[in-house]
């Protein structure tokens, strides 16, 4: 007969292999990680994740052979994968950074969820509302157990907390406009994203098939591959890039719905270099909650810099880099006073709001996946409106474009 130590043990390491299996990790476990994508937005991340604290990479896939050296210095035990699926056999691996190109986002995520993996997917989450859709389903197909946190940080920044302060109706009144933009500038001769092909980006270094995935066939082009950012194929351009961080920020603390009209005017105007997407652009968005999102950007000037203004009849609120401030209106409030937002996080916050999430199922991501979704969409009907050279809709009902 078995003695009771023995079969509590028994018990207990039956316990222990189906907690495992089942991705539910203890607030103290160590996470195990992989990363698809270890290029300088992955490698970012991935150290972030590192510098949290009870993390281990153990698994990194790139196309590229020479992201997976460089990988090497940040974790020096990873496993290293030209494709990506190999990685995701591992089955101790509790969770899967993304970071690859936007048009690939799908496919990863969707891979990476249905083989049993918590997902920090970057931005912009869904390339296309058919990426959205098949995004979607993965999720359900996962159920509660697995968390998912779009790489959105400055949901979980301090003036996140202050907006959330100063968004009260007594303090803003009627909200009816979001005035938004985005500058950069650059030394001449130097385009905006530009990347150099080095003499090793050949077809022989790089998975040129795995890097396309469902884009259109085109036969190898290392610039096409290092400057993706320049083609409609796999990038939605600055607004994908940098639009959507400042949608997310105000789309949280409104919790504003996908736009019911969008039109996006621009074009190339500073940098003739092969491009296709835009450096100079504007984009109105008109919201069910009857507020206009006007957001403004151009890679010529930089003395505007990066803000929104968020615009009601009683107050308002600027968000910079530096931080978030009110003002009241005082037509309306005689005596209101100023306020300048005082709320600090680190900056892995985010990725430690994702590791907190894993190890405590009650804690809830700042970042999830409806909200990643409502901010892809209206991504791409800007895109949409900017290259059909009109306005277009969202037709909620078919989840489409119009």
């Amino acid at each position: 007969m078995q003695s009771r130590r023995i079969f509590i043990s028994q018990v207990a390491t039956g316990l222990a292999g189906t907690l495992a299996s089942s991705g539910v990790l203890g607030a103290n476990d160590r996470i195990r990680i992989g990363i698809i994508g270890a290029g300088a937005r992955g490698s970012e991340i991935l150290r972030q994740a590192i510098e949290c604290g009870n993390v281990e990479c153990v698994g990194a896939a790139d196309v590229y052979t020479r992201r997976l050296e460089e990988v090497k210095g940040i974790a020096a035990g990873s496993k290293t994968y030209l494709d990506y699926r190999r990685m995701l056999e591992d089955t101790s691996i509790d969770a899967v950074l993304i970071a690859t190109p936007q048009h690939l986002h799908a496919e990863h995520f969707t891979a990476a969820l249905d083989a049993g993996k918590h997902v920090y997917q970057e931005k912009t989450m869904a390339f296309t509302p058919e990426h959205g859709r098949r995004m979607r389903a993965a999720v359900e197909r996962a159920g509660a157990g697995r968390v998912v946190q779009i790489g959105h940080q400055w949901t979980s920044s301090g003036p996140a907390v202050d907006a959330a302060r100063f968004l009260r109706p007594e303090l803003m009144g009627r909200i009816t406009a979001i005035e938004a933009h985005m500058y950069r500038n650059t030394p001449r001769g130097k385009p905006q994203w530009s990347r150099p092909v080095y003499p090793d980006m050949t077809a022989e270094n790089i998975m040129w098939k795995s890097f396309l995935g469902d884009a259109p066939e085109r036969p190898f082009d290392a610039n096409r591959y290092i400057n993706w950012r320049f083609y409609w194929d796999y990038s939605g351009g600055n607004v994908y890039e940098n639009m959507c961080h400042q949608l997310a920020f105000w789309y949280k603390a409104l919790k504003l719905e996908i736009p019911r009209k969008v039109t996006m005017t621009g074009g190339l105007y500073l940098w003739k270099d092969g491009r296709e997407v835009p450096d100079t652009m504007s984009v109105a968005m008109e919201h069910e909650e009857e507020i206009l999102f006007s957001w403004v950007s151009g890679f010529g000037n930089d003395s505007l810099g990066v803000e929104e203004s968020v615009l009601g009849t009683d107050g308002s609120i600027s968000h910079t880099p530096q931080g978030i401030r009110y003002a009241p209106q005082k037509v309306n409030r005689r005596d209101g006073v100023e306020m300048q937002g005082t709320s600090r996080a680190d900056p892995k916050a985010h990725m430690q709001n994702f590791l907190d999430a894993i190890r405590g199922p009650a804690r809830q991501v700042n970042c999830p996946f409806e909200l990643g979704y409502r901010v892809s969409i209206a991504c791409r009907m800007s895109v949409e409106s900017y290259r059909e050279q009109r306005s277009v809709t969202w037709d909620a009902a078919r989840g489409e474009i119009v």
